[in-house]
């Protein structure tokens, strides 16, 4: 089923919390039986466990660098640990951490359905549990959620493409190839979800064609076409292997690759396919805002990111441990969406952002806010 109904709803409520400002308008939950005790007077301090999938993406080296840091200045120490994309070596991680007393652990995990008998230990010691961009599924043990409108971020790249298109205007046919993320990541069902309830009713009418076959019948096929742990080189090799069987005839116009990882790998497919940005280049989404990938953005060899900047996901989580830790009640938006079929989660959503290929566009966006240098870019 389309999860469209849901998720507008609940990207329109946490949009106008957010601009309003999450403490005059969000509404709240009561921590104490989730954490180690204390009252609101309660000095921080104490160890923060922050668990990270791997290191070998860009965007998690910096969330865990950055919360990491925000927890430190709040006057806590930390024990931050990377996975190397491994469900054994994070509940060992995570065993560790729990052996250690922490107030708080932090999750971002690789399988999000793996986790439950490790966080009953976790309850079992008090010690509260926030999953980090991730729902971690199938457990009552998660305390609270922090992530993007994920959603929407499928849906900002299909309405993309829509425009881009001139779906809307009766345009095409266009021969469209979908990519979707990990199926062991609940955040990839909600882009592909957010992206084919824009796209499909288009393939229904033939205006987006999709050569391969590999167009999933509805939102629920995602896992058919998901690329197992986001891996760049896996992108590469399915979108070879797509353009080496169907395309010997005719050209790709657009892919839909719901992060930058993926998307990193398909033009390195398209380079060697011989695809030259500013003629045949087809227009490629993304999510992320990694710096190779705004640097092939610069060049015309992807046309968009979604931006997620997880420096606002780290402020928001470093908020909610503090909370937690102080015997506060935890600053929270949507409290109906995240059913992890054992409890809907309280969850604080954070809003996604377009960036365009367009060269002033990524200096104000990304530059000018300090996510990155101009030296970074080469601009």
């Amino acid at each position: 089923m389309s999860l469209r109904k849901t998720k507008i709803v609940a990207a329109v409520a946490g949009a106008a919390l957010l601009l309003v400002g999450a403490s005059a308008c969000s509404s709240t939950r009561d921590t104490t039986s989730g954490s180690t005790g204390g009252s609101t007077a309660a000095a921080a301090g104490g160890l923060i466990g922050i668990a990270m999938p791997t290191k070998s993406l860009e965007r998690w080296n910096n969330d865990g660098a950055h919360l990491e840091e925000l927890l430190k200045a709040a006057g806590y120490t930390t024990s931050l640990q990377y996975a190397d994309n491994k469900v054994d070596q994070q509940i060992t991680q995570l065993q560790n951490m729990i052996n250690q007393d922490p107030k708080v652990i932090v999750v971002a995990s690789i399988d999000g359905t793996a986790l439950g008998p490790v966080l009953a230990q976790a309850k079992a010691k008090k010690i509260s549990v926030i999953a980090y961009d991730r729902l971690i599924n199938g457990t009552a043990d998660v305390d609270f959620y922090a992530t993007f409108d994920n959603y929407k971020v499928g849906q900002l790249q299909g309405e993309f493409i829509e425009t881009q298109l001139g779906l809307k205007d009766g345009k095409g046919p266009f021969n469209l190839e979908p990519f979707a993320g990990s199926p062991d990541d609940n955040n990839a069902k909600f882009f592909f979800s957010g992206a084919w309830d824009v796209l499909k009713p288009y393939i229904d009418k033939g205006q987006l064609v999709v050569p391969s076959g590999k167009a999933p019948a509805s939102d629920a096929d995602w896992t058919k076409i998901g690329i197992q742990g986001w891996k760049s080189e896996t992108a590469q090799s399915e979108m070879d292997n797509r353009l080496n069987s169907f395309y010997q005839d005719k050209k790709v116009n657009v892919v839909l690759s719901p992060n930058d990882s993926l998307a990193l790998g398909i033009e390195q497919s398209l380079d060697s396919q011989g695809y030259k940005a500013g003629t045949d280049w087809p227009i490629v989404t993304g999510q992320d805002a990694d710096k190779a990938n705004v640097k092939n953005m610069l060049v015309g060899k992807q046309s968009m990111t979604v931006w997620k900047d997880t420096r606002t996901l780290g402020d928001q989580v470093a908020k909610m441990v503090d909370q937690i830790v102080k015997g506060e009640t935890v600053t929270v938006n949507d409290e109906k969406t995240y059913d992890n079929g054992k409890k809907v989660v309280p969850t604080y959503l954070l809003p996604p952002q377009v960036v365009t290929n367009d060269k002033a566009d990524i200096s104000k966006s990304l530059v000018d806010s300090g996510f990155y240098k101009a030296a970074d870019l080469g601009l």
